[in-house]
């Protein structure tokens, strides 16, 4: 009994971390304010990491267009500004944000910028890119817009690499199925 006891106190937290959601993280939106995931409950979520100098930055158009498009039907966008690439987003958050705006007229939320990898990897970043936190796969974060799909019950349930077009049929099909 005592080992029974022993075992179920222990495999208590790694279970409790495998049943997280993508609506129990806290993050800081771009202007420094909490932004609690849980106030999303019964949408379905894109995930993007994305930088203002990239070969891929141009995407910022099409996940504007595809914000506009269905964010009428329970679907948001939530942008991370990473510099983990080749220094592509060397700006502050003010500057990312002026940038966002100013060329891509972005209208869905961004955040504050974190790490989507290394050993400073932000926390929703480990429950993304990590099966025993997420329940459903491994990944690694290969490159800015690297696209994360969250269901409306928080579960992830598919990633696109960063070249997949925002507004692709796979992922068009997702948000209105």
């Amino acid at each position: 009994m005592l080992i029974l006891f022993t075992l179920i106190f222990i495999a208590q937290p790694i279970m409790a971390d495998h049943h997280k959601s993508f609506h129990d993280f806290k993050v800081q939106d771009i202007y420094g304010d909490e932004f609690d995931l849980s106030q999303l409950k019964g949408k379905k979520v894109m995930v993007v990491n994305t930088a203002s100098k990239c070969g891929l930055t141009p995407q910022f158009e099409s996940l504007e267009e595809l914000y506009r498009n269905y964010s009428s039907e329970n679907f948001v966008i939530i942008g991370f500004p990473a510099n983990n690439f080749m220094n592509q987003e060397p700006g502050t958050n003010e500057e990312i944000i002026t940038f966002c705006e100013e060329n891509y007229g972005v209208t869905f939320p961004m955040m504050s910028k974190i790490s989507v990898k290394g050993d400073d990897i932000h926390p929703l970043y480990k429950w993304l890119t990590q099966k025993e936190k997420n329940g459903l796969t491994d990944s690694e974060v290969a490159w800015n817009f690297q696209k994360y799909l969250i269901d409306e019950e928080g579960n992830l349930v598919k990633y696109f690499s960063p070249r997949q077009d925002p507004l692709s049929e796979e992922i068009i099909s997702w948000i209105e199925g």
